[in-house]
């Protein structure tokens, strides 16, 4: 074979390739389900419009895949000659064609951002749809959500919040599943949280009582006043002091919102050891003065 057939078969080899990846480019292999892509509608039907994405053929979108909301007037989501994004539901049928989503497209959005607010501790708003023994269902960007009743503030009349807006935290996101568990508590918790500082001077109420101390609900936020941060005295029995509902006024000495433990103390307040037992009213309508004192301690 001499050196000029050899060139030959080269250029021939070498034509062939090319044509053969331009003619790839050209086929639509490339379009798959859960692909997003770009392109322009050129054409509207009274059931979706077609949309030029590049391939050999148009692609089209149903009206109900047209927006996430429902839609009367498609010109008004998907207008024409404007590059928009659209995600791939259905790849080629006999003829080529794909069918897209914008509706599933915005749905993905939605759950990529909650998912990025989850991860920044972020709250958000939530409309209750409907309620049912086990809590209440929300509607949250289009997607429905659901707040167990031990998630809830208002845990014994659900009927009350139909229609109510909540601000919520994130307890569950699984996309895959379309599961979205959410927490008005948690939020309410995250939201009191960040008002808190140590050498606080705050005010609750009394929500239990136990042989080590009591627990102080503060605007949803239950802290501990450990027996042995009520009074510089020994205390042989709390519920002689103490009863559930009390309004109480305690200093903040340990905060651990990771742990979700807010430590209080009264001893702080004493102007001498065992004030609180025997003086409690004198020492809470003082507080405000007392905190301040104490708080230079707790702080230096």
């Amino acid at each position: 074979m001499n050196s000029e057939t050899k060139l030959s078969q080269k250029a021939n080899s070498s034509f062939s390739l090319d044509d053969f990846a331009k003619a790839l480019e050209k086929h639509d292999y490339q379009f798959q389900k859960g692909q997003v892509v770009h392109g322009k509608v050129f054409q509207l039907d009274p059931d979706g419009a077609y949309v030029d994405i590049g391939g050999k053929s148009s692609a089209f979108i149903p009206r109900e895949e047209a927006a996430l909301r429902n839609v009367t007037d498609l010109s008004e989501v998907l207008p024409l000659n404007e590059e928009l994004e659209f995600l791939i539901i259905r790849e080629q049928d006999a003829e080529g064609q794909v069918t897209l989503s914008r509706r599933q497209l915005e749905i993905k959005h939605i759950w990529e951002r909650l998912a990025q607010m989850r991860e920044n501790s972020q709250t958000v708003e939530v409309r209750v749809l409907n309620v049912n023994k086990g809590g209440v269902t929300v509607d949250l960007q289009g997607l429905r959500g659901f707040i167990p009743r031990s998630h809830l503030l208002e845990r014994d009349n659900l009927e009350s919040l139909k229609g109510q807006t909540l601000t919520v935290s994130f307890l569950e996101i699984d996309r895959n599943n379309k599961k979205l568990i959410l927490s008005q508590r948690l939020a309410t918790r995250s939201a009191s949280f960040s008002t808190f500082e140590l050498g606080q001077l705050v005010e609750g109420k009394i929500s239990g009582i136990r042989p080590f101390g009591v627990f102080v609900d503060i605007d949803g936020v239950s802290a501990l006043l450990h027996i042995k941060q009520i009074t510089q005295k020994f205390i042989d029995n709390l519920e002689k002091v103490f009863q559930v509902g009390q309004s109480i006024k305690a200093v903040i000495i340990d905060l651990d919102e990771g742990k979700n433990r807010v430590a209080l103390s009264t001893k702080v307040l004493e102007n001498f050891p065992g004030e609180v037992l025997e003086n409690m009213d004198e020492v809470m309508a003082t507080a405000e003065a007392r905190a301040e004192r104490a708080r230079k301690k707790i702080t230096e």
